[in-house]
Protein backbone atom coordinates (compact mmCIF):
# COMPACT_ATOMS: atom_id res chain seq x y z
CA UNK A 1 0.00 0.00 0.00
CA UNK A 2 1.09 3.68 -0.67
CA UNK A 3 1.70 5.87 2.27
CA UNK A 4 -0.41 8.99 1.24
CA UNK A 5 1.07 11.11 3.53
CA UNK A 6 4.53 11.52 5.17
CA UNK A 7 7.23 13.59 5.37
CA UNK A 8 6.80 17.03 3.45
CA UNK A 9 3.64 15.56 2.00
CA UNK A 10 1.90 16.07 4.71
CA UNK A 11 3.09 19.83 5.33
CA UNK A 12 4.11 22.18 2.38
CA UNK A 13 3.62 20.11 -0.15
CA UNK A 14 0.32 18.58 0.93
CA UNK A 15 -2.07 17.99 -2.05
CA UNK A 16 -4.70 17.44 -0.14
CA UNK A 17 -5.28 20.08 2.54
CA UNK A 18 -8.09 22.74 1.97
CA UNK A 19 -5.16 25.51 2.59
CA UNK A 20 -2.80 24.01 0.24
CA UNK A 21 -5.05 22.74 -2.79
CA UNK A 22 -5.94 26.20 -4.21
CA UNK A 23 -1.71 27.25 -3.94
CA UNK A 24 -1.23 26.78 -7.68
CA UNK A 25 2.59 27.06 -8.21
CA UNK A 26 5.18 25.71 -11.51
CA UNK A 27 8.89 25.94 -11.41
CA UNK A 28 10.75 25.38 -14.43
CA UNK A 29 14.33 26.10 -15.71
CA UNK A 30 16.06 29.55 -15.21
CA UNK A 31 15.27 30.26 -18.62
CA UNK A 32 11.37 30.05 -18.47
CA UNK A 33 11.27 31.56 -15.23
CA UNK A 34 13.47 34.42 -15.09
CA UNK A 35 15.18 35.33 -18.86
CA UNK A 36 11.86 35.47 -20.64
CA UNK A 37 10.38 38.13 -17.81
CA UNK A 38 13.36 40.14 -17.22
CA UNK A 39 12.01 42.37 -19.79
CA UNK A 40 8.92 42.97 -17.78
CA UNK A 41 10.14 42.96 -14.37
CA UNK A 42 12.75 45.70 -15.69
CA UNK A 43 10.03 47.80 -17.09
CA UNK A 44 8.32 47.81 -13.82
CA UNK A 45 11.20 48.25 -11.37
CA UNK A 46 12.04 51.51 -13.93
CA UNK A 47 8.27 52.74 -13.22
CA UNK A 48 8.73 51.97 -9.10
CA UNK A 49 11.80 53.89 -9.44
CA UNK A 50 10.68 57.06 -11.18
CA UNK A 51 7.59 57.08 -8.84
CA UNK A 52 5.11 53.82 -9.35
CA UNK A 53 5.81 53.38 -5.81
CA UNK A 54 6.66 55.70 -2.80
CA UNK A 55 9.37 53.29 -1.41
CA UNK A 56 10.87 51.60 -4.79
CA UNK A 57 13.39 54.63 -5.44
CA UNK A 58 14.02 54.80 -1.26
CA UNK A 59 14.58 50.88 -1.09
CA UNK A 60 17.48 51.30 -4.41
CA UNK A 61 19.26 54.68 -3.00
CA UNK A 62 19.64 53.85 0.51
CA UNK A 63 21.73 50.33 -0.33
CA UNK A 64 23.56 52.64 -3.38
CA UNK A 65 24.31 55.47 -0.97
CA UNK A 66 25.15 53.77 2.25
CA UNK A 67 27.48 50.56 0.00
CA UNK A 68 28.83 52.93 -2.68
CA UNK A 69 28.18 56.95 -1.60
CA UNK A 70 30.17 58.73 -4.13
CA UNK A 71 32.29 55.52 -4.96
CA UNK A 72 34.75 53.06 -3.61
CA UNK A 73 38.41 54.35 -3.09
CA UNK A 74 41.37 51.85 -3.50
CA UNK A 75 43.64 51.06 -1.12
CA UNK A 76 46.56 48.97 -1.87
CA UNK A 77 47.48 45.85 0.49
CA UNK A 78 50.43 43.78 -1.28
CA UNK A 79 52.00 41.40 0.24
CA UNK A 80 55.83 42.78 1.00
CA UNK A 81 57.05 38.99 1.90
CA UNK A 82 55.65 37.48 -1.11
CA UNK A 83 57.13 40.35 -3.14
CA UNK A 84 60.17 40.23 -1.63
CA UNK A 85 60.35 44.09 -0.69
CA UNK A 86 60.22 45.75 2.46
CA UNK A 87 58.00 47.88 4.23
CA UNK A 88 59.61 51.00 2.89
CA UNK A 89 59.33 49.79 -0.69
CA UNK A 90 55.62 48.76 -0.33
CA UNK A 91 54.47 52.34 1.19
CA UNK A 92 56.31 53.67 -1.93
CA UNK A 93 55.14 51.17 -4.44
CA UNK A 94 51.32 51.66 -3.05
CA UNK A 95 51.26 55.27 -2.44
CA UNK A 96 52.52 55.45 -5.73
CA UNK A 97 49.78 53.75 -7.20
CA UNK A 98 46.94 54.77 -5.53
CA UNK A 99 47.92 58.57 -6.58
CA UNK A 100 48.18 57.34 -10.47
CA UNK A 101 45.23 55.37 -9.60
CA UNK A 102 43.27 58.03 -8.52
CA UNK A 103 44.24 60.35 -11.19
CA UNK A 104 43.00 58.27 -13.66
CA UNK A 105 40.08 57.30 -11.86
CA UNK A 106 39.21 61.21 -11.26
CA UNK A 107 39.55 62.04 -15.23
CA UNK A 108 36.28 61.93 -17.22
CA UNK A 109 38.92 59.77 -19.57
CA UNK A 110 37.61 56.92 -17.50
CA UNK A 111 34.54 56.66 -19.23
CA UNK A 112 34.16 55.85 -23.12
CA UNK A 113 31.71 58.27 -23.51
CA UNK A 114 33.90 61.18 -21.75
CA UNK A 115 31.09 61.88 -19.48
CA UNK A 116 31.15 60.71 -16.29
CA UNK A 117 34.79 59.39 -13.97
CA UNK A 118 35.36 56.41 -12.70
CA UNK A 119 33.51 57.10 -8.89
CA UNK A 120 30.80 58.24 -11.04
CA UNK A 121 31.07 55.43 -13.34
CA UNK A 122 30.67 52.96 -9.96
CA UNK A 123 27.21 54.72 -8.83
CA UNK A 124 25.65 54.51 -12.02
CA UNK A 125 26.85 50.77 -12.92
CA UNK A 126 25.82 49.73 -9.25
CA UNK A 127 22.40 51.37 -9.41
CA UNK A 128 21.68 49.96 -12.73
CA UNK A 129 22.88 46.36 -11.18
CA UNK A 130 19.75 46.83 -8.42
CA UNK A 131 17.45 48.90 -11.02
CA UNK A 132 17.41 46.47 -13.66
CA UNK A 133 18.97 43.21 -12.19
CA UNK A 134 22.59 42.99 -14.00
CA UNK A 135 25.23 45.57 -16.57
CA UNK A 136 27.28 44.90 -18.94
CA UNK A 137 31.43 46.44 -18.47
CA UNK A 138 33.45 47.03 -21.41
CA UNK A 139 37.02 47.20 -20.52
CA UNK A 140 38.22 48.75 -23.51
CA UNK A 141 40.93 51.33 -25.18
CA UNK A 142 40.29 54.49 -26.44
CA UNK A 143 42.93 56.58 -27.35
CA UNK A 144 43.10 60.71 -27.13
CA UNK A 145 46.25 62.83 -27.59
CA UNK A 146 48.10 63.71 -25.02
CA UNK A 147 46.48 61.16 -22.68
CA UNK A 148 48.69 59.21 -20.48
CA UNK A 149 46.08 56.29 -20.14
CA UNK A 150 43.86 54.69 -23.19
CA UNK A 151 42.22 52.11 -20.35
CA UNK A 152 38.30 53.38 -19.97
CA UNK A 153 35.16 51.74 -19.07
CA UNK A 154 32.03 51.35 -21.41
CA UNK A 155 29.06 50.89 -19.71
CA UNK A 156 26.18 48.53 -21.44
CA UNK A 157 22.37 48.98 -20.83
CA UNK A 158 20.98 45.38 -20.63
CA UNK A 159 18.01 46.60 -22.88
CA UNK A 160 20.82 46.13 -25.65
CA UNK A 161 21.39 42.74 -24.77
CA UNK A 162 19.62 40.49 -27.06
CA UNK A 163 19.31 37.33 -29.19
CA UNK A 164 19.52 38.61 -32.65
CA UNK A 165 16.04 38.92 -34.59
CA UNK A 166 17.86 35.89 -37.17
CA UNK A 167 19.79 33.81 -34.97
CA UNK A 168 22.86 31.84 -36.15
CA UNK A 169 22.28 28.45 -36.63
CA UNK A 170 23.45 25.63 -33.90
CA UNK A 171 24.30 28.73 -31.68
CA UNK A 172 22.90 28.70 -28.18
CA UNK A 173 21.63 31.36 -26.94
CA UNK A 174 19.66 32.30 -23.65
CA UNK A 175 18.08 35.96 -24.59
CA UNK A 176 21.40 37.33 -25.94
CA UNK A 177 23.67 35.20 -23.80
CA UNK A 178 25.14 32.65 -26.15
CA UNK A 179 26.22 29.64 -24.26
CA UNK A 180 27.57 26.12 -24.40
CA UNK A 181 26.87 22.68 -23.95
CA UNK A 182 27.70 23.20 -20.27
CA UNK A 183 25.45 26.04 -19.66
CA UNK A 184 28.95 28.74 -20.18
CA UNK A 185 28.20 32.00 -20.90
CA UNK A 186 31.07 32.53 -24.15
CA UNK A 187 29.83 34.91 -25.64
CA UNK A 188 27.29 38.61 -25.67
CA UNK A 189 25.18 39.37 -28.37
CA UNK A 190 24.27 43.39 -28.20
CA UNK A 191 21.97 45.56 -30.22
CA UNK A 192 23.98 48.72 -31.65
CA UNK A 193 20.68 50.50 -30.05
CA UNK A 194 18.02 50.19 -27.82
CA UNK A 195 15.60 48.09 -29.51
CA UNK A 196 13.05 50.30 -28.07
CA UNK A 197 14.75 53.84 -28.83
CA UNK A 198 13.22 56.42 -30.89
CA UNK A 199 14.74 56.83 -34.39
CA UNK A 200 15.89 60.13 -33.83
CA UNK A 201 19.89 60.15 -33.15
CA UNK A 202 19.77 56.63 -33.04
CA UNK A 203 20.42 54.27 -35.98
CA UNK A 204 17.51 53.26 -38.27
CA UNK A 205 18.46 49.53 -38.52
CA UNK A 206 19.33 47.32 -34.80
CA UNK A 207 22.46 45.57 -35.63
CA UNK A 208 23.94 42.89 -33.62
CA UNK A 209 28.03 42.32 -32.43
CA UNK A 210 29.14 39.32 -30.73
CA UNK A 211 31.41 39.74 -27.72
CA UNK A 212 33.12 37.15 -26.23
CA UNK A 213 33.22 36.63 -22.83
CA UNK A 214 36.10 37.51 -21.04
CA UNK A 215 38.06 39.46 -19.01
CA UNK A 216 37.35 42.70 -20.60
CA UNK A 217 33.39 41.85 -21.03
CA UNK A 218 32.09 41.83 -17.38
CA UNK A 219 28.34 40.81 -16.86
CA UNK A 220 27.43 42.41 -13.62
CA UNK A 221 24.77 40.08 -12.25
CA UNK A 222 24.06 38.62 -8.88
CA UNK A 223 22.51 35.38 -10.21
CA UNK A 224 19.98 33.57 -7.59
CA UNK A 225 19.69 29.98 -9.22
CA UNK A 226 21.78 27.72 -11.03
CA UNK A 227 22.43 28.64 -14.68
CA UNK A 228 21.24 31.59 -14.27
CA UNK A 229 22.03 33.87 -17.47
CA UNK A 230 19.90 37.26 -17.08
CA UNK A 231 19.74 38.97 -13.99
CA UNK A 232 16.97 39.73 -11.48
CA UNK A 233 15.87 43.80 -10.53
CA UNK A 234 16.35 43.78 -6.62
CA UNK A 235 12.34 44.84 -6.45
CA UNK A 236 11.31 41.68 -8.14
CA UNK A 237 10.00 39.84 -4.67
CA UNK A 238 7.99 42.96 -3.68
CA UNK A 239 7.23 44.57 -6.87
CA UNK A 240 3.08 44.15 -6.51
CA UNK A 241 3.30 45.13 -3.12
CA UNK A 242 5.07 48.32 -4.07
CA UNK A 243 2.69 49.28 -6.40
CA UNK A 244 -0.44 48.36 -4.30
CA UNK A 245 0.76 50.58 -1.87
CA UNK A 246 1.43 53.59 -4.26
CA UNK A 247 -2.15 53.04 -5.11
CA UNK A 248 -3.65 53.05 -1.82
CA UNK A 249 -1.42 55.94 -0.55
CA UNK A 250 -2.93 57.61 -3.66
CA UNK A 251 -6.40 56.92 -2.99
CA UNK A 252 -5.89 57.94 0.51
CA UNK A 253 -4.38 61.51 -0.44
CA UNK A 254 -7.27 61.79 -2.68
CA UNK A 255 -9.59 61.05 -0.46
CA UNK A 256 -8.39 63.19 2.33
CA UNK A 257 -8.07 66.41 -0.54
CA UNK A 258 -12.17 65.73 -1.83
CA UNK A 259 -12.46 65.88 2.18
CA UNK A 260 -11.58 69.04 2.57
CA UNK A 261 -13.84 70.28 -0.60
CA UNK A 262 -16.83 71.37 1.59
CA UNK A 263 -19.22 72.57 -0.88
CA UNK A 264 -22.87 74.24 0.36
CA UNK A 265 -25.45 73.49 -2.65
CA UNK A 266 -28.43 75.13 -3.59
CA UNK A 267 -31.50 73.86 -4.87
CA UNK A 268 -34.74 75.77 -6.51
CA UNK A 269 -37.84 75.29 -7.43
CA UNK A 270 -37.64 77.75 -10.16
CA UNK A 271 -34.36 78.81 -11.92
CA UNK A 272 -33.66 82.22 -11.36
CA UNK A 273 -32.55 84.98 -13.18
CA UNK A 274 -28.89 84.90 -12.04
CA UNK A 275 -26.38 82.36 -10.54
CA UNK A 276 -26.22 82.49 -6.74
CA UNK A 277 -22.71 80.57 -6.71
CA UNK A 278 -19.89 79.61 -9.01
CA UNK A 279 -21.82 77.34 -11.51
CA UNK A 280 -24.62 77.46 -12.83
CA UNK A 281 -27.09 75.59 -15.57
CA UNK A 282 -29.12 78.70 -16.82
CA UNK A 283 -28.55 79.25 -20.23
CA UNK A 284 -28.49 82.44 -22.03
CA UNK A 285 -32.07 81.44 -23.53
CA UNK A 286 -33.24 80.70 -20.33
CA UNK A 287 -33.83 77.72 -17.80
CA UNK A 288 -36.03 76.27 -20.58
CA UNK A 289 -33.26 74.92 -22.67
CA UNK A 290 -31.87 72.97 -19.48
CA UNK A 291 -33.23 69.45 -20.52
CA UNK A 292 -31.49 69.33 -23.13
CA UNK A 293 -27.92 70.84 -21.57
CA UNK A 294 -25.28 68.28 -22.11
CA UNK A 295 -22.43 68.92 -19.84
CA UNK A 296 -24.18 68.08 -16.18
CA UNK A 297 -20.41 68.15 -14.67
CA UNK A 298 -19.30 70.02 -11.53
CA UNK A 299 -16.03 71.16 -10.46
CA UNK A 300 -15.90 70.97 -6.74
CA UNK A 301 -13.42 73.65 -5.29
CA UNK A 302 -12.70 74.23 -1.44
CA UNK A 303 -15.60 76.34 -0.42
CA UNK A 304 -17.62 76.18 -3.38
CA UNK A 305 -21.03 77.56 -3.41
CA UNK A 306 -23.00 75.51 -6.36
CA UNK A 307 -26.57 76.57 -7.80
CA UNK A 308 -28.27 73.41 -8.78
CA UNK A 309 -31.30 73.00 -11.01
CA UNK A 310 -34.89 72.15 -9.76
CA UNK A 311 -35.52 68.06 -9.47
CA UNK A 312 -31.34 67.50 -8.42
CA UNK A 313 -30.76 67.33 -4.53
CA UNK A 314 -26.92 67.46 -3.40
CA UNK A 315 -26.10 64.42 -1.23
CA UNK A 316 -23.64 64.81 1.32
CA UNK A 317 -20.82 62.06 1.36
CA UNK A 318 -17.87 62.02 4.12
CA UNK A 319 -15.14 59.69 3.03
CA UNK A 320 -13.85 59.84 7.02
CA UNK A 321 -10.64 60.62 6.02
CA UNK A 322 -7.54 60.99 6.91
CA UNK A 323 -7.99 57.60 7.75
CA UNK A 324 -7.20 56.52 11.49
CA UNK A 325 -5.47 53.20 10.83
CA UNK A 326 -3.22 54.13 7.79
CA UNK A 327 -0.12 54.84 9.62
CA UNK A 328 -0.58 51.69 10.92
CA UNK A 329 -1.49 49.62 8.30
CA UNK A 330 1.29 51.12 5.93
CA UNK A 331 4.21 50.43 8.79
CA UNK A 332 3.24 46.57 8.89
CA UNK A 333 3.53 46.41 5.19
CA UNK A 334 6.48 48.27 4.80
CA UNK A 335 8.06 46.21 7.68
CA UNK A 336 7.15 42.90 5.70
CA UNK A 337 8.86 44.75 2.10
CA UNK A 338 12.28 45.59 4.32
CA UNK A 339 12.14 42.58 5.80
CA UNK A 340 12.32 40.56 2.49
CA UNK A 341 14.71 43.43 1.04
CA UNK A 342 16.79 43.17 4.03
CA UNK A 343 16.37 47.03 5.32
CA UNK A 344 14.96 47.47 8.27
CA UNK A 345 11.35 50.02 8.05
CA UNK A 346 13.50 52.77 9.90
CA UNK A 347 15.95 53.22 7.06
CA UNK A 348 13.36 53.18 4.36
CA UNK A 349 11.36 55.50 6.48
CA UNK A 350 13.89 57.32 7.38
CA UNK A 351 12.42 58.08 10.63
CA UNK A 352 14.32 56.71 13.72
CA UNK A 353 12.15 56.98 16.85
CA UNK A 354 13.01 53.66 18.98
CA UNK A 355 15.32 53.47 21.57
CA UNK A 356 19.53 53.51 21.09
CA UNK A 357 19.55 49.82 21.22
CA UNK A 358 16.63 48.95 18.87
CA UNK A 359 18.03 51.85 16.24
CA UNK A 360 21.54 50.75 16.39
CA UNK A 361 20.31 47.07 16.36
CA UNK A 362 18.43 48.04 13.13
CA UNK A 363 21.08 49.63 11.19
CA UNK A 364 23.85 46.79 11.85
CA UNK A 365 21.12 44.68 10.40
CA UNK A 366 20.74 47.00 7.46
CA UNK A 367 25.26 47.33 7.43
CA UNK A 368 25.44 43.55 6.99
CA UNK A 369 23.92 44.07 3.41
CA UNK A 370 25.23 47.35 2.71
CA UNK A 371 28.93 45.34 3.17
CA UNK A 372 27.71 42.63 1.50
CA UNK A 373 26.81 44.79 -1.71
CA UNK A 374 29.80 46.23 -0.94
CA UNK A 375 32.27 43.83 -1.10
CA UNK A 376 30.48 42.31 -3.98
CA UNK A 377 30.65 45.04 -6.00
CA UNK A 378 34.19 45.65 -5.52
CA UNK A 379 35.14 42.31 -6.29
CA UNK A 380 33.47 42.18 -9.27
CA UNK A 381 33.26 45.85 -10.67
CA UNK A 382 36.49 47.95 -9.24
CA UNK A 383 39.00 45.03 -8.79
CA UNK A 384 38.70 44.03 -12.59
CA UNK A 385 38.77 47.43 -13.50
CA UNK A 386 41.96 48.26 -11.29
CA UNK A 387 43.41 45.01 -12.91
CA UNK A 388 43.37 46.64 -16.44
CA UNK A 389 44.17 50.15 -15.26
CA UNK A 390 47.25 48.41 -13.80
CA UNK A 391 48.32 46.16 -16.74
CA UNK A 392 48.64 49.24 -19.19
CA UNK A 393 50.29 51.22 -16.86
CA UNK A 394 53.10 48.28 -16.39
CA UNK A 395 53.30 47.37 -19.59
CA UNK A 396 53.79 51.21 -20.19
CA UNK A 397 56.41 51.92 -17.87
CA UNK A 398 54.61 54.39 -15.23
CA UNK A 399 54.46 51.58 -12.57
CA UNK A 400 57.27 49.69 -11.80
CA UNK A 401 56.64 45.87 -11.06
CA UNK A 402 59.18 43.30 -10.95
CA UNK A 403 58.11 39.89 -12.34
CA UNK A 404 54.71 41.07 -13.05
CA UNK A 405 54.59 39.37 -16.32
CA UNK A 406 56.30 35.72 -15.24
CA UNK A 407 52.64 33.83 -14.52
CA UNK A 408 49.09 35.20 -13.31
CA UNK A 409 50.36 34.05 -9.33
CA UNK A 410 53.14 37.13 -9.44
CA UNK A 411 50.71 38.91 -10.95
CA UNK A 412 47.68 38.84 -8.59
CA UNK A 413 50.00 39.77 -5.96
CA UNK A 414 50.32 43.34 -7.31
CA UNK A 415 46.73 43.77 -7.49
CA UNK A 416 45.88 42.29 -3.79
CA UNK A 417 43.78 45.57 -2.74
CA UNK A 418 40.76 46.93 -0.41
CA UNK A 419 37.78 49.43 -1.40
CA UNK A 420 36.71 51.54 1.09
CA UNK A 421 33.45 53.63 0.88
CA UNK A 422 31.26 55.48 3.46
CA UNK A 423 31.35 54.55 7.23
CA UNK A 424 28.37 53.50 9.18
CA UNK A 425 28.24 56.63 11.02
CA UNK A 426 27.08 56.21 14.72
CA UNK A 427 24.45 56.94 17.16
CA UNK A 428 26.44 57.58 19.94
CA UNK A 429 30.39 58.59 18.83
CA UNK A 430 31.81 57.91 22.36
CA UNK A 431 30.58 54.62 22.58
CA UNK A 432 31.35 53.47 19.08
CA UNK A 433 34.79 55.26 19.18
CA UNK A 434 35.92 53.38 22.42
CA UNK A 435 34.29 49.83 21.25
CA UNK A 436 36.95 50.89 18.05
CA UNK A 437 39.99 51.35 20.67
CA UNK A 438 39.40 48.54 22.45
CA UNK A 439 39.10 46.03 19.01
CA UNK A 440 42.48 47.40 17.85
CA UNK A 441 44.05 46.77 21.93
CA UNK A 442 42.84 43.16 21.42
CA UNK A 443 43.97 42.59 18.38
CA UNK A 444 40.32 42.06 16.63
CA UNK A 445 40.90 45.13 14.15
CA UNK A 446 43.50 47.47 12.52
CA UNK A 447 43.76 50.80 12.56
CA UNK A 448 43.77 51.33 9.16
CA UNK A 449 40.03 49.27 9.14
CA UNK A 450 38.92 51.02 12.00
CA UNK A 451 39.66 54.28 10.41
CA UNK A 452 37.38 53.65 7.78
CA UNK A 453 34.68 52.35 9.48
CA UNK A 454 34.34 55.21 11.30
CA UNK A 455 35.64 57.90 9.45
CA UNK A 456 35.85 56.46 5.80
CA UNK A 457 39.47 57.88 5.98
CA UNK A 458 42.88 56.36 5.42
CA UNK A 459 45.04 56.00 8.55
CA UNK A 460 48.14 56.20 7.00
CA UNK A 461 47.18 59.91 6.05
CA UNK A 462 45.88 60.85 8.86
CA UNK A 463 48.90 60.34 10.59
CA UNK A 464 50.83 62.17 7.74
CA UNK A 465 48.89 64.96 8.18
CA UNK A 466 49.42 64.78 12.14
CA UNK A 467 52.84 65.17 11.81
CA UNK A 468 52.28 67.83 9.57
CA UNK A 469 50.20 69.70 11.94
CA UNK A 470 52.11 69.05 14.72
CA UNK A 471 55.58 70.35 13.57
CA UNK A 472 53.74 73.05 12.58
CA UNK A 473 52.42 73.43 16.47
CA UNK A 474 55.99 73.48 17.17
CA UNK A 475 56.93 76.23 14.77
CA UNK A 476 54.12 78.41 15.90
CA UNK A 477 55.50 78.23 19.64
CA UNK A 478 59.13 79.26 18.48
Amino acid sequence: MRVKNSGYSHHGASRSKPSLMSWLSSSKSPHEDISQNVELLRERSRDLYAGGGPLGRGAIDRIVLNALGSGLRLNVRIDPERLQMNNRQVRTWSSEVESQFDFWASSKRADFTRQQNFYELQVLAFKSVLLDGECLVNLTLKKDKGCRYDTCVQLIESDRLMTPVIKPPGVMIDEGVEIDEYGTPIAYWISNRNPKAELQNQPSRVEYTRLPAGKNLIHLMNPERINQHRGVPFLSPVIEQLKQLGRYTDAELMAAVISGMFAVFYEHEYQPEGSIGEESYASEEGYGEYPGYEDKSQTISPGSVIDLPPGVKATSVSPSRPNTSFEAFVEALVRQIGGCLGIPSELLFLHFTASYSASRGALLEAWKLFRYWREWFAMNFCQPVYESWLRESVLKGYVKASGYDEDDYTRSLYTWSEWTGPSQGQLDPVKEVNAAIMRVKNGFSTYQRETAELTGGDYDLNMKQQKREADLRVRDKE
